[in-house]
């Protein structure tokens, strides 16, 4: 583990903010992958505090992007001022470096994330009954696919995966019934159980956690229809949910786009579901 660093103070107006301290390339997948996280702490926890926890899954069309872009610096910084503990992961991307087939390892790889939340609550602090996740683009589909599925789509091992809420940031959905996706390393001709496994929509059922959904309007990558389609099978199964357009945001953007602050939108998601009354985060 490397040695941990500190963010400067940066002030988030609806909540008091605090040092963040951070814990890179942790190893949470075991010694014979190369994908680590990087963990975002408050500095200064207060004596016996159990923070909640979120897990952080980057974008990048399921084959690039990287934990420690700026989107995924942004969240985790911001989560940890507020008195989260976030864990930003790496995962099984469909590149040179796995020419096979990644899903659904990308998937296991983010619910192993939660697993090891839970594993090492006690040395961090948190509550492991408190334990949200985030992403965008491929990051807010799989975020979203951790929330609505269960032992089926499980990783082999002991512990529990559930997640209390979701944050998908302009997640695709659409496009699997619509193209060909390099992590299956199969068309949809050849392997369409693959694709509708993929589809959030595919595991939507009552009871599922609730999830906050974003898009802007000027995506040109993911069309606001793929969130709208979510949303309505969301609102369908009667599923506690609510979607944010963003007018005038375009693809990838963090928690402070120039067109809204969405910090209070977010952290007033995650502490309606994720914090527990008079305690800490």
């Amino acid at each position: 583990m490397k040695t941990a660093l500190f963010l400067p103070l940066i002030i988030c107006a609806s909540l008091s903010a605090q040092e963040v301290r951070i814990e890179h390339d942790v190893d949470y997948l075991g010694g014979e992958r190369a994908e680590k996280a990087d963990l975002y702490l408050p500095a200064n926890p207060k004596p016996g505090e159990k923070h909640s926890a979120v897990l952080i899954i980057h974008g990048g069309g399921w084959s690039g992007g990287d934990k420690r872009a700026a989107r995924e610096i942004n969240i985790g910084t911001t989560l940890a001022q507020n008195g989260y503990a976030g864990m930003s992961i790496n995962y099984a991307l469909a590149n040179a470096s796995h020419p096979g087939p990644t899903w659904p390892q990308n998937l296991h790889d983010c619910k192993t994330a939660v697993r090891w939340l839970r594993a090492n609550a006690e040395r961090l602090g948190i509550d492991p009954e408190r334990i949200g996740v985030i992403g965008g683009s491929a990051g807010g589909h799989l975020a979203a696919m951790v929330a609505l599925t269960g032992p089926e789509l499980d990783p082999p091992g002991e512990g529990s995966t559930r997640v209390q809420c979701a944050v998908d940031l302009y997640g695709p959905v659409l496009c699997f019934e619509r193209r060909d996706i390099a992590m299956f390393r199969k068309t949809r001709a050849e392997a369409p159980e693959l694709y509708k496994q993929a589809d959030p929509r595919t595991h939507i059922s009552k009871g599922v956690p609730p999830i906050l959904i974003l898009h802007g309007t000027a995506d040109k990558t993911v069309p606001v229809a793929d969130s709208e389609a979510l949303a309505a099978a969301l609102k369908a199964a009667g599923v506690e949910h609510q979607l944010e357009i963003i007018p005038d945001a375009p693809h990838t953007f963090h928690l402070q786009p120039k067109q809204r602050d969405l910090r209070p939108l977010v952290l007033g998601f995650f502490d309606k579901h994720l914090k527990r009354q008079g305690k800490g985060g």
